[in-house]
């Protein structure tokens, strides 16, 4: 992923309308617009990945966002013995800027993250980690200020149960209602709403699609805020 299209994307992450008292507050939900942008492109579900979280560095407060290529883990349960096995440990080969998308096994509820992976993460340059499963030592994870976002939280370890098998595959999110495959490179969005999953091969269309639906809300709450009915503001900026 070119950094000049990474830079592009980080500053709707940070984009804030003008705020005075005859405006509304500002607009901070960026991650919508990027779900609002993938379903005019025809992905019925917005990219969002449901159920999944901000847990650190605070409980969905604040103002943290989270953004960054895709760096995928395929943790399996230990009785399946004919998956493969990394040759490093998975949280040493973290690319810089890189966001740690972790798959658990459907159906495990132990941790398969912890504040030891956090601390290796931050040194390394990760953006933060999305857990499709359990995380634990949830303390820790903020007390490094590192994003953590997950399904949930706990206390046992992975050993027993599961391990790492794969990085940098293809990995299925854990929802039965949903088909979303999540793939090395894309670029995963988080925030107070939740996380958006972009596929790769999508992102020059965001880009295209963004600044017009930043700018059509923008100007339609302004509007609102002035008392204009939102059946109007809607025709005149959506139309």
């Amino acid at each position: 992923m070119a950094s000049s299209v990474l830079t592009k994307l980080r500053a709707y992450t940070t984009y804030n309308p003008p705020h005075t008292l005859q405006s509304p507050p500002p607009l901070t939900s960026i991650r919508c617009d990027v779900s609002d942008a993938l379903l005019k492109m025809g992905i019925s579900h917005g990219g969002f990945l449901p159920n999944i979280s901000m847990w650190s560095p605070q409980r969905q407060e604040g103002d943290a966002k989270l953004i960054g290529p895709a760096y995928t883990v395929k943790f399996v349960r230990n009785n399946y013995t004919a998956a493969p096995k990394p040759k490093e440990h998975y949280i040493d080969t973290v690319p810089k800027d890189h966001v740690i998308f972790i798959s658990s096994p459907h159906g495990v509820f132990n941790a398969v993250y912890g504040g030891l992976m956090s601390t290796r993460a931050k040194y390394c340059g990760a953006a933060g980690t999305v857990v499709d499963g359990t995380f634990r030592d949830l303390q820790e994870h903020r007390g490094l200020d590192f994003p953590v976002y997950a399904r949930n939280v706990g206390t046992p370890s992975p050993h027993e149960v599961a391990r790492p098998s794969e990085v940098n595959v293809p990995v299925k999110l854990q929802d039965p209602a949903l088909d979303v495959t999540i793939n090395p490179g894309d670029i995963i969005f988080g925030d107070l709403n939740g996380v958006v999953c972009v596929p790769k091969d999508a992102v020059e269309k965001i880009l295209e699609l963004m600044p017009k639906l930043v700018e059509a809300d923008e100007n339609m709450a302004k509007d609102i805020a002035k008392g204009m009915t939102f059946s109007e503001a809607k025709d005149k900026h959506r139309s």
